[in-house]
């Protein structure tokens, strides 16, 4: 891992309303369980200046209903509505082979198979056929969609910070295929 992802902080969830009169909140999370959010210690806001230790109260099909240590209040609590809650990558689990965090992909310097320099990872998305790295270029062309399949993304390093991307080129028989198809 490179010493600046110590620094980085992973968004795990949000706080999407409010539930009841004493300031229980609703937690729209994103860790694998709902629930494992609470396991974490204190989350903190986007700024980092806010800490919030976590008691679960249960689980719902929105999330979680939680208490925050210090509010007692359905008015405090209602004030939170939105904040994302982060925690210290440094605090998650290693991930296991060919498993990634997004935090450790995004800002990672993309490049092609012969060493070329080809831009940054600027986000990763998912629009249901699977995750997508979105590749900024160097040349300050629109960012571009990359699959993160093994034929396109055939190495990440984590300790280099280098992600290797396989473009498709134009000719391309994969993508031909894929426009004969209609896929």
């Amino acid at each position: 891992m490179r010493t600046d992802d110590k620094k980085k902080r992973v968004l795990l969830g949000e706080i999407s309303g409010v539930h009841g009169i004493r300031g229980d909140i609703l937690i729209r999370t994103y860790t694998e369980s709902p629930e494992a959010i609470a396991s974490y210690g204190p989350l903190s806001d986007a700024s980092g200046n806010k800490t919030f230790a976590i008691k679960i109260v249960r689980t719902t099909d929105k999330g979680v209903v939680a208490r925050l240590d210090g509010i007692s209040d359905r008015t405090i609590a209602e004030g939170l509505r939105g904040t994302r809650l982060y925690v210290e990558r440094a605090k998650l689990p290693d991930t296991e082979a060919a498993e990634f965090y997004h935090a450790d992909l995004i800002g990672m310097k993309a490049v092609a198979a012969d060493g070329t320099p080809l831009g940054e990872i600027v986000s990763i998305q998912n629009f249901g056929a699977g995750d997508l790295l979105e590749l900024k270029p160097i040349s300050g062309a629109a960012t571009e969609f990359i699959p993160f399949e093994d034929q396109w993304v055939p190495r990440v390093d984590l300790d280099t910070g280098q992600v290797v991307i396989n473009r498709p080129e134009p000719g391309d028989e994969d993508v031909d295929e894929d426009k004969e198809t209609g896929d």
